[in-house]
C-alpha cells in the first residue's frame, strides 16, 4: 500500500511540475514582452468627435448638401418625367395596338424598349456607383471632409491622443464623457463656432 501511496505521490509532484512549466513560460513571456513596452504605451489618451455635428456646424457643408439635394430632385424629375413618357406611349400602343400591322406593332415596341432603355441608362449616369450624383458629392463634399479629418488628425497629434473614434458613424459608444469629446475643438481649429 505504501508503494502504491509513494508512486501517487511522485505522479502528482512530477504533474506540478509540468503544469507549472505550462503556466510559468507564457507568464515569463507576457511579464518579458510587458517589460521591454514604453511606459507610455500604458497611458493611451482616447478621445471621440461626433463628424455629424461637426458638419452640421459648417455653413459650406450646409450649402453643399443643400446644393445635391436640388440637383438630385431636378434629376430625379427627369427620370420620372422619361418614364412618365414611356407610360404614355406604352398605354397608346394597348389602345391601337389592334389596328395596327404586325410591322407598326414590332416598331412601337421597339420604340418602348429602347426609352425604357434609356430611361435605366440615365438614371445609372445620374444615380449610379460612380454616376454623376456620387461625382458631385465628390467635388463639393469631399474637401470639407478634407478639412475636417486633417483637422482631427491635427488635434490627436497635438494632444497625443492614441485613438480619436467618431461617435456619428456605425461605431457605438455605449458611454462617452463630454471632457473627451472633441468635436468643438476640431471646429475651433477650423475657425468655425457651433450654432447652439
Amino acid at each position: 500500500m505504501g508503494e502504491v501511496h509513494l508512486t501517487h505521490l511522485m505522479n502528482t509532484i512530477q504533474m506540478k511540475r509540468h503544469l507549472n512549466s505550462y503556466f510559468l513560460i507564457p507568464v515569463l513571456g507576457l511579464t518579458l514582452a510587458l517589460s521591454v513596452l514604453p511606459k507610455e504605451s500604458f497611458g493611451q489618451k482616447f478621445a471621440y468627435v461626433d463628424t455629424k455635428y461637426i458638419l452640421d456646424n459648417i455653413s459650406e457643408y450646409k450649402a453643399a448638401q443643400t446644393e445635391l439635394d436640388k440637383i438630385s430632385v431636378e434629376w430625379q424629375k427627369e427620370i420620372e418625367s422619361q418614364y412618365a413618357g414611356i407610360d404614355k406611349l406604352y398605354k397608346s400602343f394597348q389602345a391601337e395596338q389592334i389596328l395596327l400591322t404586325a410591322e407598326m406593332k414590332r416598331k412601337r415596341e421597339d420604340e418602348i424598349i429602347r426609352k425604357e432603355k434609356e430611361a435605366k441608362e440615365l438614371q445609372k449616369k445620374r444615380f449610379g456607383v460612380d454616376g454623376d450624383l456620387y461625382k458631385k458629392r465628390q467635388e463639393l463634399i469631399k474637401p470639407i471632409q478634407d478639412k475636417v479629418y486633417a483637422a482631427i488628425k491635427e488635434i490627436a497629434t497635438i494632444g497625443n491622443y492614441a485613438l480619436i473614434l467618431d461617435k456619428a458613424g456605425d461605431l457605438n459608444i455605449l458611454y462617452s464623457d463630454a471632457k473627451y469629446d472633441k468635436s468643438e475643438a476640431v471646429l475651433n481649429k477650423m475657425g468655425y463656432k457651433a450654432n447652439k
